[in-house]
Formats: structure tokens, sequence, C-alpha cells
């Protein structure tokens, strides 16, 4: 539940004999989501999830793909043909993206825990590969279902809160990924990888307050001088 700088607030170490799926609501039972919105991958749209949410006062945002094959098929299904669209455009970086979204109170046929409001959402991006290459178009079709009513999420407010969900991909877990080589860290036993997630995490999300758009670049600025990160430290 990432805010304007994606400051990671908790975590649960995953059990070895388990998945994710019962950890995150493990944590969810440690935070104060009351008036939150929760939004989470498609794994995860489960009733028991959703229950656990909207008891903790939240509304949740759940995407629905394949792997969830009953909800999946039932929300395809809808004519959405018929069905206004909203649509919003953004560029930059050598990408131009449309996403365009349909939203409908949920019909009688689905049945999911506290579920009021479902969409579909399709995002269009063009993106340049390099300079003076042609832009590669790439469409991607998704569908949500969200406890929050049209009155409280219309059409381009649920558009906006699945565009945070999408941004914790490039604002947090690509930084892990890619800046502190999370995946080929050597640390392995113990409590030791839950602690250095910890540390990685916090780090990011100081950078991230400090207002560092790039944390490659702000760890190089932090390593010039060894007075700096104190003073991140101490503010």
């Amino acid at each position: 539940m990432p805010g304007p700088c994606t400051t990671t607030l908790g975590q649960v170490a995953v059990d070895a004999k388990s998945n994710e799926i019962p950890a995150v609501r493990d944590l969810l039972g440690l935070l104060d989501i009351d008036g939150a919105v929760v939004t989470l991958d498609a794994m995860h749209t489960q009733t028991d999830t959703a229950t656990t949410i909207r008891t903790g006062g939240a509304h949740y945002v759940f995407t629905v793909k394949a792997n969830n094959k009953n909800l999946y098929a039932q929300l395809k299904k809808v004519p959405w043909k018929h069905v206004p669209a909203h649509t919003t455009r953004d560029t930059g970086h050598g990408r131009k993206e449309t996403r365009t979204i349909k939203t409908a109170q949920v019909p009688a046929w689905v049945t999911f825990e506290g579920a009021a409001q479902i969409a579909q959402l399709r995002r269009t991006t063009w993106r340049k590969k390099s300079k003076g290459s042609p832009k590669r178009k790439s469409v991607e079709v998704v569908y949500l279902i969200t406890s929050a009513d049209h009155r409280v999420a219309p059409a381009l407010v649920l558009s906006g809160w699945v565009r945070q969900h999408w941004g914790i991909e490039n604002k947090l877990h690509h930084v892990r990924d890619v800046t502190y080589d999370e995946d080929r860290s050597q640390v392995r036993t113990g409590s030791a990888p839950q602690v250095m997630a910890t540390l990685r995490n916090t780090a990011i999300g100081l950078l991230r307050a400090a207002g560092f758009d790039n944390i490659a670049q702000a760890n190089r600025h932090m390593i010039r001088d060894e007075a700096r990160p104190l003073r991140l430290l101490q503010t």
C-alpha cells in the first residue's frame, strides 16, 4: 500500500511450506487499513483475502486473470462493447500509453465476497526501443473487481488506483531486482534474507521521501560523501 513516495509499511516472511496468499492476510492483520484501498495482484483474488480487507474497514481492488478460471470467464462474458468507455493518455521516456476503462455494477451471476463493481481495463502502449527504430505496440486487457461502488470509485478514480498499483513494479520491485541485484544475493540462511529486504525497503523509502526519483543515481550521490546518509537518517 504505497503512498506518493512508495514507502514499505510492513513485511512478513513467506513460510517455506506455504506461499504469498496467507502471508498477505497475515500482513494485513498487522496494519491499520481502516479507510484505505488495498490493491493486489491476481494471485490474491481470494474470497478469504477479500473478507480480511473488508473486515479491516478497507476497500479492495483485485485483478482477475485466467488463473481464477470461473471468475475470469464470468467477467469476460459481460457485454463490454455496450459499456461506455473512459480514456486517458500519457507520454514520456519514449513511450506513449492509452488506458481505456469500462466499469459496471456487479451482475447477479458474479458472487464474490463484498464485490460492488467490475471493470475492463485496456492498456495500449507504444514504445521506441532505440533512436530511429519504429514504435512497438503492445495491448494488455485485464479485468478488475472491487468492493468500491461507482460513487466511491468512478471509472477514472478506479483507473488511477490501478495505475498506482502498477507503479509499484517500477518504483520498488524493479529497483530491488535491478539496482540492488536482490535475486542474485548470496544471503540466504536464517532471518538474514528478511533483514536485508527490510534494509533495502528502508533505503528506498528514505531516498524517495528525500525527493530522489532515480535510486541508482541517489546511491551514487550518497557514496560520494559519508555524511550524506547520516543526515538522511537524522531527517
